[in-house]
């Protein structure tokens, strides 16, 4: 290049989201922030143990055990112990009941914080702006628009999930399910009914 040449400047688009990732992976064991291999244990724990699954179990569980359901209530981070479930994000879980006459939805106004051991990590509308205001305004309306029509009468509770407290909700036992064994019912159970974002259909039995 002359002397008289400008420098060349680089006009390739930002890194593939991959090699960023690798990048700061690196510069935070460098700086002693994390352990070697401690964002890969995450990363694994965050597929093979932060599952909705989970919160299925604790919910089943719920039906079909009266005193468990009673402890999940009280402290629901001790009672997912009995089960095997706990991990970051889940040192402070509170189960929200659903009844006849109340339905509970979560949120998280300031980000998208959940009860991961039982949620998972949030989807996408969990963290979206929209949701998170619109849920606190007009709940109601939005619940509609995600298709969860809520009689006039039901009285519908939000509650502010933090990184103190993280709420999930306890849906109602659909009727016509009394002989469903546990693993069963687990099966009915979905993360947007944990989130409050849907009920759980009754299966039309006799």
């Amino acid at each position: 290049m002359s002397s008289h040449e400008a420098p060349r400047v680089a006009t390739e688009g930002p890194a593939p989201i991959d090699r960023r990732a690798f990048a700061l992976r690196e510069a935070l064991v460098d700086s002693g922030l994390i352990e070697a291999g401690e964002a890969e244990a995450l990363a694994h724990s965050a597929v093979q143990e932060l599952s909705p699954a989970n919160g299925a179990r604790v919910v089943a569980r719920a039906w079909v055990d009266p005193d468990f359901r009673r402890r999940l209530l009280a402290d629901a981070t001790a009672a997912a112990k009995e089960l095997g479930i706990e991990g970051p994000e889940g040192r402070q879980m509170v189960a929200v009941e659903n009844t006849p006459t109340t339905h509970n939805v979560i949120v998280c106004t300031q980000c998208s914080c959940t009860a991961w051991p039982l949620l998972g990590l949030p989807p996408d509308w969990y963290k979206a702006p929209p949701y998170r205001a619109r849920v606190v305004r007009e709940a109601r309306a939005l619940l509609a628009e995600m298709g969860l029509e809520l009689p006039a009468a039901t009285n519908i509770r939000v509650w502010d999930t933090s990184g103190e407290t993280r709420y999930f909700v306890l849906p109602m036992r659909p009727q016509g399910t009394e002989h469903l064994k546990e693993e069963q019912l687990a099966c009915l159970v979905t993360r947007d009914a944990l989130i409050g974002v849907a009920r759980i259909q009754d299966s039309g039995a006799s």
